[in-house]
């Protein structure tokens, strides 16, 4: 792989941590603050944001890869 592409993954990358860690703090939050069946319910919601971000950023990087960085040229 190519050094600019190593440079374009930073990103997502770094905005997908982000977003982990926060998502962990809720999930953290949830099951301090509420009582027992509830506190699984609402974990989930931020797991599923884990999931979708983790898919998202997978799908980037594929894309940069391929060499499909602009997809507005597209439509």
């Amino acid at each position: 792989m190519k050094r600019e592409h190593y440079i374009k993954i930073i990103a997502p990358v770094f905005i997908t941590l982000l977003l982990f860690a926060t998502q962990v703090v809720y999930i953290g939050v949830f099951m301090h603050l509420f009582s027992s069946p509830w506190k699984y319910v609402l974990a989930m919601i931020p797991l599923f944001f884990i999931g979708v971000s983790l898919n998202n950023l997978f799908e980037r990087i594929k894309e940069i890869r391929s060499g499909e960085e602009d997809d507005i040229s597209k439509y």
